[in-house]
């Protein structure tokens, strides 16, 4: 029997865009008590509803600002939804922006045990890992320079390297395999794999459709905020590679 790891109903986010310029803090607030400041309202997402199944690898389709992002930052917890519910199951390790959960100002050392905290693993857990960590993610001695002089590369083979190492029940990708060289790609897109055989369950939004066919076993189509397609990876895959053409 399927085991449901994640449900959202009637998932809505709502965004209040300023319409008015403001040229420092204190006069935003200062408009603000006066309630001189006017907000269009902005839904990223409207009317979200799905379920995901232990081990489902789900892609996440659309074109920039479709929402999808959005999506994946309240699963994670980052936004709480204006309306609707969010059900979740387990420990989820989200990698939904490069450098999210990371300090700048620490070495790629001290923060492979602050993420570690983040995700909800004691020092020792972390220490055990360490090792893996750091040869997977090939930072070498870089692993010992704060991240604020890291490429964005290396931020995300680090945030990878972390977040497949501890185990996770839900891995949240977004676009994090989209960077770095050929090589590591390969190398990420492997372990991915290897983890899917232990049952771990995937988010993965990214605009590359065919490493999505390889990846995962279901996909979803976001549009203007919407879920317009959700269903087997090959089913959706091709409407989409036709909405794109």
């Amino acid at each position: 029997m399927s085991e449901e790891i994640i449900r959202l109903s009637d998932v809505g986010m709502r965004f209040n865009l300023s319409t008015e310029k403001v040229d420092s803090l204190k006069e935003y607030f200062i408009k603000m008590m006066k309630r001189e400041l006017r907000f269009n309202e902005f839904w990223a997402l409207r009317h979200i509803s799905f379920s995901v199944e232990k081990g489902d690898r789900v892609g996440i389709l659309g074109l920039n600002g479709a929402g999808k992002s959005t999506l994946m930052k309240v699963i994670a917890g980052v936004f709480r939804p204006t309306e609707g519910e969010v059900v979740k199951q387990g420990v989820l390790a989200p990698m939904i922006e490069l450098g999210a959960g990371f300090d700048m100002q620490y070495t790629g050392e001290e923060n492979i045990f602050l993420y570690g905290a983040v995700l909800g693993h004691s020092r020792k857990y972390m220490e055990e890992k360490y090792d893996e960590i750091v040869a997977f993610s090939e930072l070498g001695k870089f692993i010992h320079v704060p991240l604020k002089n890291y490429s964005s590369g290396m931020k995300s083979r680090l945030g990878f390297s972390i977040a497949t190492a501890v185990s996770p029940d839900v891995l949240i990708l977004d676009e994090v395999l989209s960077v770095g060289d050929a090589k590591f790609k390969k190398k990420s897109e492997a372990k991915l794999v290897s983890m899917m055989d232990t049952g771990v369950t995937v988010l993965f939004v990214s605009h590359n459709l065919a490493q999505v066919r390889r990846i995962c076993n279901k996909a979803m189509i976001l549009d203007h905020g919407e879920i317009k397609h959700f269903g087997p990876i090959d089913e959706v895959a091709d409407i989409y590679e036709e909405m794109t053409k």
